[in-house]
């Protein structure tokens, strides 16, 4: 079955949450998706679906023009298939239908496959901020993609 891009749904934050504790060392709370989906009016978030299992998911916030892609993750059973190239991809349409001209987000400096995808989809490197990460004080590679 193809793999499909909608938006993210009060339905769909059990199988995100379960992405998100598998991706990520400090993962969101579920009270902070709550909080994006229903009182964030600038956050936009996506899920990929493929037989009707969420894979992964991506979301960002609007500022001015801009982007800012908060997080992007997928289910570690289907990295390497497309599915964050998708969720990149859609999420650049949708932000150009609604007037943006850019995308940004920031990424850890030791995460060299993210940084290889966002590379391949247009983004490019544009400083780095100290100390970024509250789990390790890791610095964070700021990448920026546009004009859309």
């Amino acid at each position: 079955m193809v793999l499909q891009i909608k938006p993210m749904r009060l339905e769909d934050l059990e199988a995100v949450m379960e992405i998100e504790e598998k991706c990520f060392i400090l993962p969101w709370s579920k009270l902070s998706f709550l909080h994006e989906l229903l009182d964030n009016e600038r956050a936009y978030y996506y899920v990929a679906v493929r037989d009707q299992q969420i894979l992964g998911y991506i979301g960002m916030w609007i500022v001015l023009d801009e982007g800012h892609i908060t997080n992007l993750a997928v289910h570690p059973s289907y990295r390497r298939q497309g599915v964050g190239r998708a969720l990149l991809k859609n999420l650049a349409f949708e932000g150009k239908k609604m007037g943006l001209n850019y995308l940004t987000l920031e990424v850890r400096i030791s995460n060299l496959s993210a940084q290889i995808l966002y590379k391949e989809v247009g983004f490019v490197e544009a400083g780095v901020r100290p100390g970024y990460y509250q789990d390790n004080r890791e610095d964070a590679l700021i990448m920026w993609k546009g004009p859309l």
